[in-house]
């Protein structure tokens, strides 16, 4: 089994936000596979399906961002599932607009919700496609430029970056990360 998880905040205040992409390219990959989300609990919405026999689940954590690890370490526990097996997509202020990275491991870069996932599951080591959001023009504080939303000109690049997230998400559910990693790294 696999799991596949956007990060975002919940609500119609959140949406369409920097912090929300994670939202995004998750309903992306949703909507590509025919997929309808249910709220399971007051945890996380999600939606399954089966690739290549094995059962893929994809989630949105209702915890809000900086409580992510809330939602996702009872389902891994329930479902028995490896950090190995789990794929976090989500915005990175180090990333420019538009570009995605994908990475196995690593440290949470200062990024509340992937702190929370590593605290709750007790390990760096679970894939992630990070989704660049850009830093901060000088004098707005991060808090203000990730709950802003994307200036004109980032959006057709950001919704790109969002796409190609998604079709690493997919690509992931019949291959390895490392072969997802090699293809994708390459075009972003």
């Amino acid at each position: 089994m696999k799991i596949i998880a956007g990060l975002g905040n919940p609500g119609k205040t959140y949406d369409q936000t920097r912090h929300n992409i994670g939202f995004d390219a998750v309903d992306k990959l949703a909507d590509r596979l025919g997929l309808q989300w249910v709220k399971n609990k007051k945890l996380f919405l999600s939606c399954e399906t089966i690739a290549n026999g094995e059962k893929i689940i994809l989630i949105k954590p209702l915890t809000y961002m900086n409580l992510s690890g809330e939602a996702i370490a009872p389902m891994m526990n329930y479902y028995d599932v490896p950090p190995e097996n789990l794929v976090v997509l989500y915005d990175d202020l180090d990333l420019e607009p538009g570009t995605i990275r994908l990475r196995q491991k690593g440290g949470h870069g200062g990024h509340n919700g992937i702190r929370s996932i590593i605290d709750h599951l007790g390990t760096k080591e679970f894939n992630r496609v990070r989704i660049g959001v850009g830093r901060p023009a000088p004098g707005v504080s991060v808090v203000n430029h990730v709950l802003g939303r994307f200036a004109p000109d980032e959006k057709d690049r950001v919704q790109e970056a969002s796409e190609q997230a998604a079709k690493a998400a997919e690509a992931w559910m019949s291959n390895t990360f490392n072969e997802v990693m090699n293809t994708f790294n390459q075009k972003a």
